[in-house]
């Protein structure tokens, strides 16, 4: 994991919003990321009590396109405006914040392992993985300010598509990089990505709605 001090988007800015210095934003952050991760987990714990660990046999690859789908998703619904089946976009940023932490659970583990796994194993694992990308999000934070809170929910989803692009592009050179960030970073910003998109919705502001 040592390659995922990543390149999420932000401006070199003291404030945010030209209103509120970021120091008295952290602790909010903080705040909102683990109640929009929370939802997530607690989502994903029960479908891992329901159907144990089928996504055990999901290669990388398989899991990157699950998270284009949804991605896709996502943005065929920001243009369009309409929706007539299935989850909203807050339903589909959480199951891309999902996804992104199966990605990570599996580069560890080894995905031509397919056994099943206990669900204490799996929320420990969870948990390790979302600690790890909250923590890369507040060193960010800390360097570079809060700027993604004037970003759009569509570039937080084009942000997760340029980074699956990425992802297969490594695979197709069997997982190497000579300068560039590995898969897992990739991961790892594709979850905050997503996170973001939750925070911005969860505050309700205009042209942030699910």
């Amino acid at each position: 994991m040592q390659n995922c001090k990543n390149e999420l988007i932000y401006h070199n800015t003291r404030t945010v919003s030209g209103i509120y210095p970021i120091s008295s934003m952290s602790a909010t952050t903080n705040t909102q990321y683990d109640l929009a991760v929370s939802s997530c987990k607690d989502i994903f714990i029960k479908k891992t009590r329901d159907y144990g660990t089928s996504w055990r046999c999901l290669r990388i690859i398989s899991i990157t396109d699950q998270i284009f789908i949804k991605a896709m998703r996502v943005r065929t619904l920001q243009e369009k405006k309409v929706q007539k089946v299935g989850d909203d976009i807050t339903g589909e940023f959480k199951g891309i914040v999902n996804y992104g932490v199966i990605g990570l659970i599996q580069l560890a583990i080894g995905d031509s392992e397919m056994e099943e796994m206990n669900p204490d194993e799996v929320e420990k694992r969870y948990n390790q993985y979302i600690n790890f990308s909250r923590d890369t999000m507040l060193d960010k934070n800390h360097d570079y300010g809060e700027a993604w809170r004037d970003m759009s929910q569509e570039s937080f989803i084009d942000l997760i598509l340029m980074k699956l692009s990425r992802i297969r592009q490594i695979l197709s050179n069997d997982g190497k990089t000579i300068i560039s960030e590995g898969i897992d970073a990739n991961f790892v910003d594709i979850i905050n990505y997503a996170v973001f998109g939750l925070i911005l919705i969860g505050e309700a502001k205009p042209g942030h709605s699910s």
